[in-house]
């Protein structure tokens, strides 16, 4: 039985490592935190509470039902029945069941059913918030990787070739070609780009922990994304951000929590109100008793129950006349909160079109800037390659070459950093008019 336990373990750790060996696409990534990150799985706690409240708010509708029994004893002197003292031992049981049910309460139960609603809706748009915040944290987070892998690709590649590069200078030194000056600063080169190479690798570790991290992930090791096929992202043709929030403005949940908070603040209004007026509440109830006196001579326990049984029903009535001003208080304080909650729908609108405003805008420098770099990194890799055969025939320099290494790499940087960064700002747009965000 322990080898069949154990065989199964084993076969559930090979299959969890084989899927973390696979690569994962960006909606693999966005589904998976959307499922297991601890921020999400609080919101949804969260909107758990709040139906609960609401269930709690329509029961306040039902009638409460108690019963109760007691027990008392009495002993030594105490006063009988003809007007005289005496010692005796006396008990008392007694059974009722009562109930009671609202009738009116100033609108409060009914209005705290529909803040109830509210709040659960609120709870429900905080809840598709904070996926939408996991969506664009994993979107930065793989594109940050995209990015690191392409510079680890560069540095890789620059540090082979400055490798080739040393063999070369060493065999031109063994034909009197060069001195040994000039390999000793080939050597140097290539421990540069040996060490550009370990940062950049180290950089794409880090930002493979940071996307894991987000995932809920044990550990990176083993966990890689699946390079997307980039087009010409320059000519992607952008709307303008007033069109854009006029749709955001509609869809985004942020919005939506705000403006049902404006909702709910109204409502508590009129049911602040409600402590101005009456409540009436409706009770009933059955009841019996026993007694025995250890003087008389008690009537038998099934007897008295049947004799002292009883039914009651009435009628409540509670009309507020001076409550020390705490009605006209809470009303105040309800009307205050009502206009802080429409200031803050009004500053929510203006942070969601302030972020579309800021996302356009990068939108549009980041296609300048990948047109822009795409030209002068070409331009990089031509002076770089001229300067490599300039400096294999000894017209050119250590220092030319370096210079020369340098601004191509610098280029390559910047182009493949553009490239990436229009491809989340331009895909960033469309998620704001309430599109996937995939690539």
């Amino acid at each position: 039985m322990r080898k069949i336990v154990l065989s199964l373990a084993l076969l559930g750790t090979s299959l969890a490592l084989s899927a973390q060996n696979t690569p994962w696409s960006l909606s693999d990534c966005i589904n998976h935190a959307l499922e297991h990150n601890l921020r999400v799985k609080q919101s949804s706690l969260t909107v758990e509470q709040r139906e609960l409240e609401l269930d709690n708010a329509k029961n306040r509708r039902l009638p409460g039902v108690s019963a109760s029994a007691s027990e008392n004893l009495s002993f030594g002197r105490g006063l009988t029945a003809d007007n005289t003292y005496s010692n005796s031992n006396t008990t008392s049981t007694s059974f009722s069941l009562g109930g009671d049910i609202p009738i009116f309460q100033g609108f409060d139960i009914n209005n705290g059913i529909k803040i109830g609603k509210l709040n659960l809706e609120a709870a429900t748009a905080d809840l598709e918030k904070a996926r939408d915040d996991i969506r664009v944290a994993v979107a930065q987070a793989y594109v940050q990787i995209l990015y690191n892998q392409e510079l680890l690709k560069v540095a890789r590649q620059q540090r082979e070739h400055d490798a080739e590069l040393l063999d070369q200078v060493k065999e031109r030194l063994e034909a009197g070609k060069v001195s040994s000056a000039d390999v000793s600063a080939q050597q140097a080169t290539l421990a540069q780009s040996r060490q550009s190479e370990i940062q950049a690798e180290g950089n794409l570790n880090i930002s493979l922990l940071e996307l894991t991290q987000l995932l809920e992930l044990t550990s990176p090791e083993g966990f890689g994304i699946v390079t997307p096929e980039v087009g010409d992202v320059s000519q992607m043709l952008l709307m303008r951000p007033e069109a854009i929030f006029a749709e955001a403005v509609e869809i985004k949940p942020v919005v939506e929590s705000a403006r049902i908070g404006v909702e709910s603040a109204k409502l508590s209004i009129d049911r602040a109100k409600g402590a101005y007026l009456p409540s009436l509440s409706l009770s009933g109830g059955l009841g019996t008793n026993y007694y025995t006196n250890s003087k008389v001579q008690s009537v038998s326990f099934g007897e008295q129950l049947k004799n002292n049984f009883s039914q009651y029903v009435g009628l409540s009535l509670n009309v507020p006349i001076f409550q020390r001003f705490s009605a006209r208080n809470q009303v105040r304080n309800a009307q205050i909160n009502y206009r802080g909650q429409q200031l803050n729908l009004e500053n929510v609108k203006k942070s969601l079109y302030k972020e579309i405003q800021q996302a356009y805008y990068n939108a549009v420098n980041a296609q300048a800037r990948y047109s822009g770099s795409a030209q002068t990194a070409e331009s990089a890799r031509e002076h770089y390659d001229l300067t490599v055969e300039k400096y294999m025939v000894g017209k050119a320099g250590v220092a030319d070459y370096n210079d020369a290494r340098n601004n191509w790499l610098k280029a390559e940087s910047e182009h493949i950093q553009a490239r990436y960064q229009c491809l989340y700002q331009t895909k960033l747009l469309d998620f704001y008019r309430g599109q996937d965000l995939n690539f």
